[in-house]
């Protein structure tokens, strides 16, 4: 009976891992395609976040589903596919744990923050903050999966830094700012959720552990070993002879 090495049994978990992040993302956007055309036949309006309004707290829960154009979906999806991907690969229980406090921060920062009458929706919030948990999780684990991810979401998505400020009208930078909030908010709470992979020790680390194990044994390499660190082999184990007693002759006549 064969059985599988380590490795091929660590590359065959990322592979699940993976194949199941793409899957979630995959589904959450038909999703999000579902709700627009069903969005077509029916005032959509009471679904949506109004600012300061105790009939838009319904919002909190449905107006990341909701979309105001086809662009509107078409940008947030493709951000969501990728970020949720990434995610979902780097950090399976931190991303599962920080959704429903993403979700609902993007909807709260447009409730506390937007204009009276107006309407918030979209999955942008939740966009924005998928991006800053994976940013701020790079900056507050720091090992080198987490850099890399962080890296990897900045590169894409970094011009997100600037719509959590007001900049183009039409823009609900509340929902943006508050989806942000809460993804760095997600990371300091949610960061010990997922272990921290084991780390690959670098040729020359290697070789310096060896350097200081050796130094502790007393051995070097270009150095003979220092005198008070060899080991002495022989030990008396009689008592050790008196010296510096006078011995008495007795004189003999001749």
């Amino acid at each position: 009976m064969s059985t599988q090495s380590p490795a091929a049994a660590q590359r065959q978990a990322d592979r699940r891992r993976m194949w199941r992040a793409a899957v979630a993302s995959g589904g959450f956007v038909a999703l999000l395609w579902l709700c627009f055309g069903l969005q077509q036949t029916f005032d959509w309006t009471l679904l949506s976040v109004t600012p300061h309004t105790a009939e838009g707290l319904l919002g909190l829960l449905t107006a990341p589903l909701l979309h105001g154009s086809f662009a509107h979906l078409l940008a947030n999806c493709t951000a969501l596919l990728l970020l949720g991907t990434l995610a979902g690969i780097a950090y399976p229980r931190t991303s599962l744990r920080a959704l429903p406090l993403l979700w609902l921060g993007s909807g709260l920062g447009a409730w506390l923050l937007g204009q009276p009458e107006s309407h918030h929706l979209g999955a942008s919030g939740l966009a924005h903050g998928l991006m800053f948990l994976l940013f701020t999780l790079g900056l507050l684990r720091r090992d080198r999966a987490s850099i890399a991810t962080g890296m990897i979401a900045f590169l894409f998505f970094g011009g997100m830094l600037l719509t959590i400020f007001p900049r183009e009208a039409g823009v609900s930078w509340e929902s943006h700012l508050g989806g942000a909030l809460a993804g760095i908010l997600a990371a300091i709470l949610f960061r010990r959720s997922d272990p921290t992979p084991a780390r690959k020790k670098y040729s020359w680390e290697i070789e310096e552990e060896l350097e200081r194990e050796q130094a502790q044994a007393g051995f070097d390499t270009f150095e003979t070993r220092a005198p008070e660190d060899v080991p002495v082999i022989w030990h008396r184990d009689t008592e050790p002879e008196r010296r510096g007693v006078v011995l008495t002759f007795h004189r003999t006549d001749d």
